[in-house]
């Protein structure tokens, strides 16, 4: 989260576009429309979102436990306690959930009704973060943003600052790429096939093509929205659900909506 008038200070002297090796990148900038607020989570601290038929399962960081709750009012359709620690990313493969525990480096498999763990394997790419004091981060991390798709798992990963694609049986690199700024969160998949990146820092989703790892589009936040209690607050979790970006805010304990870009 920001300060108002920090976030404005900031604003006023400009960001510095994002970079690439070869200079200042070039990809079509737009800013969100609106921002809807969507309704209060279960618990205090939610860092991840994965949006399926069923309904939303939101992943809470500082209860480690797990809820799958109404797109509509945030009703509780169930919610349970998982074997992980502190976690950023939440996916589903169809019968199992995927957690990114991120502050013992793993990703665990669990049962979508019980929160029994089936199954552990390492994060990829774990390793001290790259932003803020060292003070502030003195342990290292590993992943946040999980995906599933066709058999196999998308990580994102802070600490590397990269895309990772998983075999799920192993937890063997297939691929990986660059993420965008420096502190990716949340990934979801747009209706077309790429896959849509948070990053925090940038309060931004950068649409990226996954066969090169190109980004093709940034979307940000406008600059007081949300606006919590002067706060400007920063994007977390994120999944896609019915032409919508949905993103939680860890500090409120809130989820938001914005449209897709058309």
């Amino acid at each position: 989260m920001i300060e108002r008038r920090a976030f404005l200070k900031l604003a006023a002297l400009a960001v510095p576009p994002l970079r690439t090796a070869a200079g200042a990148a070039r990809f079509p900038a737009q800013i969100a429309s609106r921002v809807e607020r969507a309704f209060r989570t279960p618990g205090a601290t939610p860092n991840g979102l994965q949006a399926t038929k069923e309904g939303l399962w939101v992943l809470d960081q500082g209860t480690n436990r797990v809820a799958l709750v109404r797109y509509d009012d945030g009703h509780v359709i169930r919610q349970f306690d998982t074997e992980t620690d502190r976690g950023s990313g939440i996916t589903f493969d169809g019968s199992a959930l995927w957690i990114a525990s991120t502050y013992n480096r793993l990703l665990v498999r669990v049962n979508p009704q019980t929160g029994r763990t089936l199954k552990k394997m390492p994060s990829p790419g774990s390793g001290l973060v790259k932003w803020g004091p060292r003070s502030g981060h003195p342990q290292p991390t590993g992943a946040h943003g999980l995906e599933w798709r066709s058999g196999e798992l998308w990580v994102a990963v802070p600490p590397a600052v990269r895309i990772f694609l998983l075999n799920p049986e192993d937890g063997t690199q297939r691929r990986s790429f660059p993420a965008p700024g420096v502190r990716p969160h949340g990934i979801g998949w747009d209706p077309d096939g790429s896959l849509w990146v948070t990053e925090s820092i940038y309060r931004s989703f950068f649409k990226m093509d996954t066969a090169t790892g190109k980004i093709l589009m940034q979307l940000t936040l406008p600059a007081e929205e949300p606006l919590v209690d002067g706060v400007v607050q920063v994007p977390h979790g994120m999944t896609i659900w019915n032409g919508k970006i949905w993103f939680s805010v860890a500090e409120t304990g809130e989820v938001y909506r914005v449209p897709l870009p058309a």
